[in-house]
């Protein structure tokens, strides 16, 4: 079945000026990124991989609406994006959960901002809730939970926005390596089950692979695509996940082909 394509980047590029620090300092202009363009398509996770300050970060900003571009346009469901946050879900590396909030509360919070709390938005939320296991801790504090499970309330807390495309900065970034593993199962399933849209920038290569349909490499700055692979992991007929794909035969191929792409 063909997929839709959901969003499309198209030849973006961004600039800085860094002002000068002394008086009579000259300006610099810093290029962040180059000509970035690519698709992703309906339910798919996309990986973005690259050094530290190849504008990984600036690129999933300008997405969000954060930023806006100095040339190129990014286009959601074929419309110009136009710097709108409503279609955009972003998880950060921290989880931001309110320890003052309950664990319900804080899953509801931006809807609340948003203006967008309703009985069915609320329904939706009881049930994720209930489907991933956090139906017990509705009304607990963030502080009793495990990292793994304040980063699924985070996650649902994204979800229950209904955004067209979620965007993970890093998500497991703070968690240690068991937790990471066991998390990034955990939303992997989530993401599959919802047919959610997601672009996750890491700078973890297994991760990459572990969670991506398609990974992109990043080059240096200014940040220019160096190479877009798919990946596929065909002896798993039983249902992929990162842990599965982990010790996959044709795992270490694709770390070794993004490896050399990155020390170029």
């Amino acid at each position: 079945m063909q997929k839709n394509v959901i969003m499309s980047v198209d030849h973006l590029s961004k600039d800085f000026v860094i002002r000068g620090k002394k008086l009579g300092e000259k300006n610099k202009l810093l290029h962040a990124l180059s000509d970035v363009s690519f698709d992703i398509y309906e339910g798919e996770t996309l990986g973005i991989i690259g050094e530290s300050g190849c504008g990984k970060s600036t690129l999933l900003s300008l997405i969000s609406g954060l930023l806006h571009p100095d040339s190129g346009e990014i286009y959601i469901n074929g419309c110009s994006s136009s710097g709108s946050l409503l279609h955009i879900g972003y998880m950060l590396q921290k989880d931001s959960l309110f320890e003052w909030r309950s664990v319900y509360k804080n899953v509801l919070l931006g809807l609340e901002t948003r203006k967008m709390l309703t009985s069915e938005k609320k329904e939706l939320a009881d049930k994720m809730l209930e489907t991933y296991g956090l139906a017990n801790f509705k009304n607990v504090k963030p502080s009793q939970l495990s990292g793994g499970m304040r980063q699924r309330v985070a996650l649902i807390r994204t979800l229950a926005l209904e955004p067209d495309i979620l965007l993970l900065d890093e998500p497991f970034s703070a968690l240690d390596y068991q937790t990471r593993l066991e998390v990034s199962d955990d939303i992997y399933k989530i993401l599959k089950e919802q047919n959610k849209t997601a672009i996750l920038v890491t700078h973890d290569i297994s991760e990459a692979i572990a969670m991506g349909d398609k990974v992109i490499i990043l080059s240096a700055r200014p940040g220019r695509i160096n190479k877009i692979i798919d990946i596929t992991f065909d002896n798993l007929t039983d249902g992929r996940t990162p842990f599965k794909a982990r010790s996959s035969p044709g795992f270490s191929d694709y770390f070794n082909t993004i490896w050399k792409e990155l020390v170029q």
